[in-house]
């Protein structure tokens, strides 16, 4: 077995790591505090070429696979979970169904200004009463002439404020099964609504969104058949859940490093506290189980790029990275002591932002019943 990474796997993170330190890192304070969307962020990664990192090249993409992608997005996450959350956004579930479904105006007009980083997407599932569970999903597409009329709420939809473009999940035809649609922000009928006020990532907006008979032409009904939605959403779940894993990788590191940082500096009672037992233990916990996670969630992003079967091994490096990134923040602050409640210092945002790896992908409870299911199967 080799576990190195290749140079050119070393050369995409490293160029990742520099953008973080440089451009990320020194702003992540303030645009977390004023809750303002990062756009100049955003367009310096697409610059970069990070979003189109896993598309092909004849779309402007570089044709890379998960692993690399997964380097480049724990590094965009060290720096910023805000920014992490918006490029992850952008670069894929925003995106992939344009690519994958959409047709050549859409891909041209709409998808490769995405790549640049010049028009954002937002994806729509959830809603007030369907969140994990995709079979409560109740907005709908009515078919008229020349397109469909969509009715329904969206909530938690990530970057919505700032959106051109929707991917929105809803029922339509008989059978009333999930039909994948196209909304142009300019669309009549679709109304951006209230903010929801978050604990982390502040820089993140997340709104409600309404369709109120909002028409999507026949162009922009991106599914091939109707109800062939949720087969298409089940081949991204593992993407996703690899993803949000690196970033809950990078939020960690930065904690850990953090904590090192300070446990070298702090003194008490005439040392440095690393020089304590109970934080020695507490440092020696933290860096083996963001080690485990990381070996978890490098092995899932390989199985995907060799084209093997990593359905289980998705949901287990999504739940033991974020768990263990989750943990890593907490342990850090108890490091801090009462510092690390001090908006002074990151390692409360740190502590905020995590939680958002907790959810996106599925929450802890429905992994570890599909982890189950493979198992025991």
């Amino acid at each position: 077995m080799n576990f190195e990474p290749t140079e050119d796997q070393r050369a995409i993170r490293d160029t990742f790591a520099r953008f973080s330190d440089e451009r990320i890192a020194p702003q992540a304070a303030a645009i977390d505090e004023s809750h303002a969307y990062p756009r100049a962020l955003v367009e310096e990664l697409g610059a970069l070429g990070f979003y189109g990192m896993r598309y092909p090249e004849e779309v402007g993409g570089s044709g890379l696979g998960l692993q690399e992608f997964a380097l480049a997005l724990e590094e965009i996450a060290r720096g910023s979970m805000s920014v992490a959350g918006a490029a992850a956004m952008q670069a894929l579930m925003g995106t992939k169904f344009l690519h994958m479904l959409g047709n050549a105006d859409i891909v041209q007009r709409l998808f490769v200004p995405a790549l640049q980083g010049r028009r954002i997407g937002a994806i729509c599932m959830t809603e007030p009463n369907a969140g994990s569970d995709l079979g409560g999903i109740a907005t709908t597409a009515r078919k008229v002439d020349g397109g469909y009329l969509l009715r329904g709420q969206k909530t938690w939809i990530t970057v919505a404020p700032h959106a051109d473009f929707f991917t929105v999940f809803a029922r339509s035809g008989e059978a009333r099964k999930l039909s994948i649609f196209l909304v142009e922000r300019q669309f009549e009928g679709l109304v951006v609504g209230r903010p929801i006020h978050k604990m982390g990532v502040w820089a993140l907006p997340t709104s409600e969104l309404a369709f109120d008979d909002c028409f999507v032409p026949d162009s922009h009904r991106l599914s091939r058949e109707e109800g062939d939605g949720e087969q298409h959403l089940r081949k991204t779940l593992a993407e996703i859940r690899i993803i949000t894993g690196a970033m809950g990788l990078g939020v960690a590191r930065a904690a850990l490093a953090e904590a090192v940082r300070y446990a070298g500096e702090r003194q008490q009672f005439g040392k440095a506290i690393n020089r304590y037992q109970g934080i020695q233990f507490k440092l020696a916990e933290m860096a083996t189980a963001l080690e485990s996670a990381t070996h978890l969630v490098r092995y899932a992003a390989w199985l995907h790029g060799a084209g093997r079967p990593h359905h289980k091994e998705a949901a287990m490096a999504k739940l033991h990275a974020t768990e263990t990134a989750a943990m890593v923040c907490e342990q850090a602050a108890r490091i801090f002591a009462s510092y690390g409640y001090a908006m002074e210092y990151p390692v409360q945002r740190y502590l905020r932002d995590v939680r958002f790896t907790l959810i996106g992908g599925g929450t802890s409870e429905i992994l570890k019943l599909i982890i189950a299911k493979e198992v025991s199967s």
